[in-house]
């Protein structure tokens, strides 16, 4: 994406600029706008700018004088110029100044698009071809892998970025193993590389959120891979010296890689109640049917909703409501707590997506209480408990702290540029999962709750301030003029100059 600098002495030439067109087409972002040259000059020295588009006759500084000073401060810059002026003597000096085009105005924007579409050619001829680092290189590929496994990546771009990352699904059959440190850390994954380092068909990555080395073995027969996987990873859990917690999903086509990546996060949570185990393999686990009441009672598909929509209450009396019926037709205790037992572990699945420290000490007690119940009244008490720090954890009565963190900064910081990227660096977290984390916690994406709260700022300025449109949109975050009609218009239906003309 390159940017964009509009330069014009009328405001609405500018703002109708930036709305006219859709900038995001030509690889394209308007940065900012400015009045006069001088103006925009100070703009270039803050923001980073690929193409200049300027009037000529303007007060303070000319068109003519920007492009020479600008010049000497980026010599790549390219530059267009909107003038109403159509003097031989301007352009003549435009050209030597070598600019890419001299339009008269009004605009015509089928020739602004092709001037357009020339320049974004030439930036692109000129622009180096990006080498990744190591670095980036990992991210990028953790990012694939686990996109992949979890189905958030389209067939399109997942074959671009393996050609990319010269990663192979060639083989028919797949198993996702996961391999998790109980003491944090890169052990597992070194541990897990050097044991596989040979085999040329799996495919290792980390997963950031979870701090968990993830392997996935190909296979040309689901059988013998498996019996494969199963030979090196328990090793790897031998010579791991009581460490490591490793869990095997099912052999399946590659396809459904995704399946087996979930048959091995169940697995995972079986370490909970069998922490002195180091491998489960989760073919010598009981299926989630094998737990089902044949009266429908503690199906996880009915309690996801609750989970979904943030119904503390409705959770708990559907829990209720099940256990009483679970005593008036006389379910024995043991099946009733292989229900209890699978419920707690979906709940903990889905809880596991907003990080929680605390989250595996509070299914760790719900499932031992639950193991351990005498009575269906403490089986009940210990499926109401992990439902109450779940309900909690998703309805945001006990938020993150990084979120809250984050939600105070946009409250003090709303005027500054602030991206995913600069505020996981201020906080130490991978902006991909802070993302992930705050749309969790808060219901919005990041970007929509920065928009909304700078443009509920806005309006509070529009009813108390003398200021002028586009200085109250720079007071709240906006540079670019056009993004922030937008961006109001979207959350309040009509534009700031017809808001403020209402009050």
């Amino acid at each position: 994406m390159y940017n964009v600098l509009l330069v014009d002495d009328e405001p609405f030439i500018t703002e109708g600029l930036s709305d006219a067109l859709d900038w995001s087409d030509f690889g394209l972002e308007v940065v900012g706008s400015a009045e006069n040259g001088k103006q925009a000059l100070e703009l270039l020295r803050q923001v980073p700018t690929d193409i200049l588009i300027t009037d000529i006759s303007m007060p303070v500084m000319d068109g003519l004088t920007l492009i020479r000073e600008a010049r000497e401060l980026l010599p790549g810059l390219k530059v267009i110029i909107l003038s109403g002026y159509n003097e031989f003597d301007y352009l003549k000096e435009g050209m030597r100044l070598g600019i890419e085009n001299y339009l008269l105005k009004p605009v015509h924007f089928e020739e602004l698009r092709a001037t357009l579409r020339d320049t974004v050619d030439k930036l692109n001829a000129a622009r180096p071809e990006r080498a990744f680092g190591e670095d980036e290189l990992g991210i990028l590929r953790d990012n694939v892998m686990k996109r992949w496994l979890t189905g958030k990546i389209g067939a399109a771009e997942l074959a671009e970025r393996l050609e990319m990352l010269d990663i192979r699904l060639e083989k028919p059959y797949s198993a996702v193993a996961i391999v998790r440190c109980s003491g944090g850390g890169d052990e597992g994954c070194d541990k897990v590389e050097k044991l596989l380092a040979d085999e040329e068909a799996v495919i290792l990555f980390k997963d950031a959120e979870e701090d968990d080395t993830i392997a996935i073995f190909g296979m040309d027969s689901p059988d013998e891979g498996r019996r494969m996987a199963e030979k090196k990873l328990l090793g790897l859990a031998e010579a791991g010296e009581g460490r490591l917690r490793i869990s095997l999903g099912g052999g399946k086509p590659t396809e459904a890689a995704g399946e087996s990546y979930e048959q091995a996060r169940r697995a995972q949570q079986m370490f909970l109640i069998a922490p002195d185990r180091h491998y489960i393999d989760c073919n010598a686990l009981p299926s989630a049917s094998d737990f089902a009441l044949s009266e429908g009672l503690m199906e996880w598909e009915a309690y996801a909703k609750e989970f979904v929509s943030k119904d503390k209450t409705e959770l708990l009396h559907r829990i209720a409501a099940d256990f009483a019926a679970i005593r008036a037709v006389g379910v024995e205790l043991m099946r009733a707590k292989g229900a209890a037992v699978e419920l707690i572990i979906r709940m903990k699945l889905e809880t596991d997506k907003l990080n929680r420290p605390d989250a595996a000490e509070a299914y760790r007690s719900a499932l031992d209480r639950a193991v351990g119940a005498d009575t269906m009244e403490a089986l009940e008490e210990a499926v109401t408990a992990a439902a109450t720090f779940s309900a909690d954890s998703f309805a945001g009565e006990d938020m993150s702290p990084v979120i809250k963190q984050v939600l105070r900064h946009i409250e003090t910081h709303y005027a500054d540029s602030m991206t995913l990227k600069s505020l996981g660096q201020t906080y130490h977290i991978h902006p991909n999962y802070l993302g992930q984390l705050f749309h969790k916690q808060t219901g919005e994406t990041f970007a929509d709750y920065v928009n909304k709260y700078r443009i509920g700022k806005a309006k509070a300025m529009l009813l108390e301030s003398p200021l002028k449109v586009n200085e109250i949109a720079r007071q709240v975050g906006y540079w670019e003029i056009g993004y922030f009609y937008k961006q109001f218009k979207k959350h309040v239906g009509i534009v700031p100059s017809e808001y403020k003309g209402l009050l």
